[in-house]
């Protein structure tokens, strides 16, 4: 039974009428696994760190209720306040990413995160929704491809912030949601490929420039080295079988570092078997194909693009993840949404598919500039 009546005309109750609450509650399912994932994978892992066992859990969860608080909040934006909370997020988590290689905490010979009123974001997290939102409005607010070069002037300004951090896997991530959003907005094929070319490039000038990623591709491509990430991650996978070994009977997290965040993939079907992995690859999918077909029912060009930016976004950076503990592509550090660990990602992705929810509502449409 409904929570409102159709009559009701209340900002709560349009909300609730015009929301897609399936989208809502696939969202919140992949957060729910992701709960029982921390729980299943941290606790061998802060012992080994000498924290409490408890210690990723509680920080999962003191992150998730916010989280949470955020996505209902943005979701209830209309499109003119998406546009406005991206600008603000842009401007000011631009300037954070910017003063992070002098300000941010160095991490493995990267400076990605910095410190805000005590608590260690990474900037370039909260930058990443707020761009896709930003470009899809100067790409629609001219006809044509009339908006591109300013587009690609900012999406150029920030992967230059991105790459001297450097977090390459960001920049890719990027670059690809752009040019996703570029063939969204009526790119010619001829011109989508000449992107591709030079993104190729890119990707060799990275391979010769920093020697980490020449060590990473190197070992992916030459099947004599192995990797210890990821020969665990691939034996958990396998070991789990069609059932998995049960909760809590898993062995990788007491062995992998990063079980409980680049790898948590790995945990899930050790301990729960193939079956459910798939299903949370399914729930995936179904998020990310749901989300576009309410893009393809709109009928404002910069909610499409908008929608569409932030769904590649969110499937992409799944993809990349559960690639990487299949052993399909280079070791990256990159999360799987709402289901690893991790707070600056836990609480840019929430606002994110705040705001996909806020322009795949009933109608929603972008009138003037903001």
């Amino acid at each position: 039974m409904s929570p409102f009546a159709r009559t009701n005309r209340g900002l709560l109750a349009n909300w609730w009428w015009t929301l897609d609450r399936a989208l809502l509650g696939g969202l919140l399912v992949i957060a729910l696994v992701g709960v029982v994932m921390v729980f299943a994978s941290s606790p061998p892992i802060a012992k080994r760190l000498g924290y409490e066992e408890t210690r990723f859990v509680v920080k999962h969860l003191t992150f998730l209720l916010p989280a949470i608080l955020l996505l209902l909040g943005t979701s209830l934006l209309a499109p003119r306040g998406v546009l406005r909370a991206a600008f603000l997020l842009l401007a000011g988590f631009g300037l954070l990413l910017a003063l992070t290689p002098f300000l941010g905490t160095e991490i493995k010979g990267a400076r990605r995160w910095v410190s805000v009123a005590g608590l260690i974001l990474q900037p370039s997290e909260f930058v990443k929704p707020a761009l896709v939102v930003v470009s899809a409005w100067l790409l629609a607010r001219r006809p044509g491809m009339a908006g591109a070069p300013q587009a690609a002037a900012l999406t150029g300004l920030m992967l230059l912030l991105l790459v001297i951090q450097p977090d390459l896997g960001m920049s890719v991530l990027v670059l690809a949601v752009f040019g996703v959003q570029l063939f969204v907005a009526g790119l010619p094929w001829l011109l989508i490929g000449g992107l591709a070319g030079l993104g190729v490039l890119g990707l060799y000038a990275a391979y010769v420039a920093f020697p980490h990623v020449q060590t990473r591709i190197d070992d992916f491509l030459d099947p004599t080295k192995e990797s210890y990430q990821v020969e665990t991650s691939l034996s958990a996978v396998t070991s789990g079988g069609l059932f998995g070994r049960g909760p809590g009977e898993g062995v990788v997290k007491f062995y992998l570092p990063e079980a409980h965040s680049d790898f948590v993939f790995a945990t899930l079907a050790e301990e729960f078997g193939a079956i459910a992995a798939l299903l949370v690859l399914m729930l995936f999918g179904f998020i990310v194909l749901r989300g576009l077909w309410r893009a393809y029912e709109a009928q404002d060009r910069f909610v499409q693009l908008a929608a569409v930016g932030l769904l590649a976004q969110f499937g992409l950076q799944a993809l990349v993840n559960i690639a990487v503990n299949l052993n399909l592509l280079p070791t990256k550090g990159m999360t799987l949404p709402f289901v690893s660990y991790g707070g600056s990602s836990l609480l840019a992705l929430a606002i994110g598919m705040g705001m996909l929810l806020a322009l795949t509502r009933v109608g929603a449409r972008l009138e003037g500039a903001p």
